[in-house]
């Protein structure tokens, strides 16, 4: 095992299927010659050549477009797109394409494309450039959407998601980056990694008081609340979604019948979101173990200021979410504090 950041995670394991299967090729905005705005494809235009490191035009719709193309002809485009607001321009190409055209065909051609793309806010980088749209995409059969929150999970799911035969979105939160992790030196796949990384969410702390649900960033930080509440006595479960779509609704369903109440935290707007799923099927699953209403909690319902100290209110934090399973936990009697 070696200590690595999520970004090297990255960039390692693409790398290696690039060298593993010559289909493969990557294609987007100032990821040759300028090495990627992250740097997850630093050192690939110099290795692998301009033939399977694109550069393209500002463009979004035109080059997923021409990913959709490549991969109904048999090559594995992996399109990074600099920022998931971006995507806004390609959704058409996404949507009503990549998504649609193998049912559309009847299964005569598969869309075996993944499209990274972070997104997030705390960069400070405005309300155009820090949301988080995943729901977007979650919402629409025929398209798997992937969010690791560890550099293991971004290796091993992107690993995933380059040689599943259907099209993947796979999001990046800008504030993983630099987080750092243990990642398996031997990029070798076993045979099950695919059924271990798609659609299958994760107990990643056990706990008996309360079931903490996150995906991507607010996964690693449902693990910082988990810690800090032990230290008072309070055992949380945290149960990492990894998938949006398929979503794995009987791993989290199971852990809240175990534990009795249930709180989702999330990067997005709560109206609508991710977490309002996870709550309906969390009331349809395990209602009658249930013994507290389920809580959310989300971004503020706002565009994403600019100012930093306006930015961090609006996400949610280690100390929001506590109040609230406090809060939760309180009002079934259980002791807090």
């Amino acid at each position: 095992m070696s200590v690595i950041t999520y970004r090297q995670a990255l960039r390692d394991t693409l790398r290696a299927e690039m060298v593993r299967d010559e289909n493969v090729l990557v294609i987007g905005e100032e990821i040759g010659v300028f090495e990627g705005s992250y740097k997850i494809t630093e050192g690939l235009l110099k290795e692998f050549g301009p033939r399977r490191v694109k550069d393209t035009p500002i463009a979004e719709e035109g080059f997923v477009g021409a990913a959709v193309g490549a991969a109904m002809l048999g090559l594995r485009p992996v399109v990074e797109l600099m920022t998931i607001n971006f995507s806004l321009i390609a959704i058409d190409q996404i949507i009503n394409h990549a998504a649609k055209i193998y049912g559309m065909f009847g299964g005569q051609t598969s869309v075996p494309l993944v499209i990274r793309t972070p997104g997030g806010g705390g960069q400070q980088l405005g309300a155009t450039h820090s949301q988080n749209i995943e729901l977007f995409y979650s919402f629409i059969p025929g398209l798997k959407v992937m969010a690791p929150s560890t550099p293991a999970e971004a290796s091993s799911m992107l690993r995933a998601a380059i040689r599943d035969d259907d099209p993947v979105l796979f999001l990046e939160n800008l504030g993983l980056y630099n987080s750092k992790g243990e990642v398996p030196d031997d990029y070798a796949e076993p045979e099950n990694t695919k059924a271990a990384t798609i659609g299958r969410a994760a107990v990643t702390r056990e706990g008996s008081d309360i079931t903490l649900i996150g995906y991507s960033r607010m996964a690693t930080v449902a693990t910082k609340v988990a810690e800090q509440l032990a230290e008072e006595d309070i055992s949380v479960e945290v149960v990492d979604l990894r998938s949006l779509r398929p979503l794995d609704r009987q791993t989290f369903v199971d852990s809240v019948k175990k534990t009795g109440s249930a709180v989702i935290c999330e990067d997005d707007w709560l109206t609508y979101g991710i977490g309002a799923e996870i709550a309906a099927s969390i009331q349809e699953g395990a209602f009658d173990y249930l013994d507290a209403p389920v809580r959310r909690v989300a971004m503020a319902e706002v565009p994403m200021p600019y100012a930093k100290p306006l930015e961090t209110a609006a996400l949610p934090s280690v100390e929001s979410i506590s109040t609230v399973i406090k809060e939760t936990l309180s009002a079934v009697g259980k002791r807090v504090g």
